[in-house]
């Protein structure tokens, strides 16, 4: 019998891989522009809110559902979420770091249509409770532990 199981990740974030126009890339282009020193226009609302995740927790549910016992899971799809941020707050994170960067909201209405349909934040609740599923990265150890230091150390070594 097929044993299948699957990860639903919110807007996952690299410090080691450039965003390359993805729905929840607004987020890290803007980190990567204020490392480099460049203006970033971000292409939502401000006030627009989707969930986030760093990439090493990503990793971790992976690896956690994959070991789970069988008859420890009560489905096969389960939600992940780290923590939910507007892009306004993403963009006070990335101020935090680099007080100088200029960072504006010119929303394009055709990508705000796609980011406005997922929602502000996932229930994890199943995974928590079925395989130990939580986050080790909050708001802040995302950006003050991985994504500024090694973002910052890709452009300013």
């Amino acid at each position: 019998m097929l044993d299948f199981r699957c990860v639903r990740f919110p807007g996952l974030i690299s410090a080691f891989t450039v965003p390359s126009g993805g729905t929840s890339d607004y987020g890290p282009e803007m980190l990567h522009a204020a490392a480099k020193d460049e203006p970033y226009s971000a292409f939502v609302r401000p006030d627009t809110q989707i969930p986030f995740m760093a990439m090493p927790d990503a990793v971790n549910a992976l690896l956690l559902l994959s070991q789970a016992p069988k008859n420890a899971l009560s489905r096969t799809v389960y939600n992940v979420t780290s923590y939910s941020l507007t892009a306004n707050q993403f963009r006070e994170q990335v101020l935090k770091a680099f007080s100088g960067a200029k960072i504006d909201f010119k929303p394009d209405l055709k990508r705000q249509r796609i980011v406005d349909s997922w929602p502000a934040d996932l229930n994890d609740n199943d995974a928590r409770r079925d395989w130990g599923w939580k986050p080790e990265y909050d708001v802040e150890r995302s950006f003050d532990e991985y994504l500024i230091p090694n973002i910052r150390n890709r452009y300013q070594g």
